[in-house]
């Protein structure tokens, strides 16, 4: 059985994990957030290209955590938007933590579907579904011909196909 040692993934996160960390730390302020982030961070390494092909470890690894941190400020956001919108409804019609967290799951399951679509393939299938525009109003409201708009549109269903359902990755 090889030595856990010679895999360069382990060797990477001995020789970089802390650097990490405390880079996330200096970002964030919080060492738990720091700590969660670096684990997801190299779980990217772990799912991403071989570790040990990497010219500059340091660099790949803050590319990849500046996409994890980004993810993660998005997902703050959305939160952040979901829990201002609750707190206009009145008390009667909030809903129950057992809603709310099904509702949090959707929007983070929808959130992941939509991560690397391109932004205004993004924006042209928001306003396509959550909005209900026809790719005429799309075009008007993003500055493009109606062609383009549905050509955004398209780029999206066709980035929604290709990539698995949570469940299955």
């Amino acid at each position: 059985m090889p030595s856990p040692f010679a895999d360069p993934v382990h060797v990477l996160y001995v020789d970089h994990h802390a650097w990490l960390q405390g880079w996330l730390r200096r970002k964030l302020g919080d060492t738990h957030q720091a700590a969660d982030l670096a684990h997801d961070t190299f779980e990217r390494v772990i799912t991403g290209r071989q570790a040990s092909a990497l010219q500059e470890p340091r660099a790949y690894l803050t590319t990849l955590a500046q996409r994890v941190l980004y993810n993660f400020w998005r997902r703050r956001e959305l939160e952040k938007a979901w829990i201002d919108a609750l707190a206009t409804l009145p008390e009667g019609l909030a809903p129950s933590p057992e809603d709310y967290c099904l509702v949090r799951e959707a929007i983070e399951a929808i959130d992941l579907r939509l991560n690397g679509m391109p932004p205004k393939a993004r924006q042209a299938f928001l306003l396509r579904r959550v909005d209900g525009m026809k790719h005429a109003e799309i075009a008007a409201a993003m500055g493009v011909s109606e062609p383009t708009a549905e050509r955004y549109f398209k780029q999206a269903l066709v980035h929604l196909c290709s990539r698995p359902l949570p469940d299955e990755a």
